[in-house]
């Protein structure tokens, strides 16, 4: 709707529309986004920047002031807003077009910390009601600053590789700081250590998987340990 009027204002002079008044607000954003507020929510912030914005003179209206409110949200990364005037049979309208692009959330945050969304670059995002999305959680004991500083760069290094992203269901941080993955097949747990060195860590795995467990083993094993350098340590089940 909003590309519609763009091409009709282009038809206006600025004398032509310098008295008209703000009729309504219109909100855009992609509906794919994996989290997103809903129009109302965003509306609301809108709102909250200019109580007077219904009936007010459009060139009187500040888009960067609504701007910078709007982003305040943690779940938005950038809002654009645009001053709009279309003609009806009868009057000009003013409507004041916000385009919103939300932060995409890269891990899901369940701690002793707090219960939170970061994004790939170690941003919080809010979990809401109104939202959910589908990534990969870490739960357990830790902070902040351990979420930001090791475990994002390992999350995200799960969900770049196509096998570990497939395989992983969940990750728990237990509290000496015992990295445990809860894989997608099998019954068994993988106790990764410490994230020192997790990338060869990983491969390890990896390279147990395709050795032993490819073979019809994946019920066989209740715990598969990385902790100790270059070993892949297995326990059957009793």
């Amino acid at each position: 709707m909003l590309v519609a009027f763009f091409v009709v204002t282009l038809a206006f002079t600025s004398k032509e529309s310098k008295e008209v008044c703000c009729r309504n607000i219109e909100i855009a954003f992609e509906k794919n986004d994996l989290i997103k507020l809903n129009e109302n929510e965003i509306t609301r912030l809108v709102r909250l920047a200019d109580e007077h914005l219904i009936g007010k003179n459009m060139d009187t209206i500040n888009a960067e002031l609504i701007e910078q409110a709007v982003e305040m949200h943690q779940a938005i990364l950038k809002a654009e807003v645009y001053k709009v005037v279309a003609k009806d049979s009868l009057s000009y309208a003013g409507i004041l077009g916000v385009k919103v692009k939300h932060r995409e959330p890269a891990v899901r945050i369940i701690s002793s910390s707090g219960n939170y969304y970061l994004d790939k670059n170690g941003v919080k995002i809010p979990v809401s009601a109104n939202y959910a999305a589908n990534v990969l959680v870490a739960t357990g004991f830790f902070s902040e600053q351990f979420a930001k500083e090791q475990l994002l760069p390992f999350m995200l290094h799960l969900n770049e590789d196509e096998f570990w992203k497939a395989q992983t269901e969940q990750i728990h941080v237990e509290q000496d700081g015992n990295v445990i993955i809860t894989p997608q097949v099998g019954d068994h747990l993988v106790e990764l250590g410490t994230l020192e060195d997790f990338p060869g860590k990983l491969r390890n795995m990896r390279a147990f998987y395709k050795q032993v467990m490819a073979n019809n083993n994946w019920n066989k094993y209740e715990k598969v340990s990385l902790k100790y350098k270059n070993q892949v340590i297995a326990k059957k089940k009793s």
